[in-house]
């Protein structure tokens, strides 16, 4: 049995965190996923319908677990570190809108 790393911060998780999503289905799936989530948030404020948020986590892990179970073969990062996984998500989202990460 092998022991996981224990990340320490968010720098040191992030590399890990890119490792684990190397298939590239999977990071079109995060990246819809994260899309939706960014588009959800300023239509519930927009519509006046609190509601829409609860659509957040099904739409946001949904899509990413579907790219980790099938695709990626490997166990979501949030179920340890659900902070920085979401944390990286963002970061990985914007970085590919920027160009400086390969969709």
């Amino acid at each position: 049995m092998t022991q996981e790393r224990k990340y320490k911060s968010f720098n040191e998780f992030y590399p890990f965190y890119l490792s684990e999503h190397q298939n590239t289905t999977s990071r079109r799936l995060h990246f819809i996923g994260t899309g939706i989530v960014v588009l959800i948030i300023p239509a519930a404020v927009l519509f006046h319908k609190a509601s829409l948020l609860l659509l957040i986590p099904v739409v946001g892990y949904g899509f990413a677990w579907v790219g980790h179970f099938f695709f990626e073969k490997n166990k979501p990062a949030t179920f340890q570190y659900p902070l920085w996984s979401l944390g990286s998500d963002f970061k990985l989202f914007f970085q590919i809108l920027a160009g400086k990460e390969k969709l």
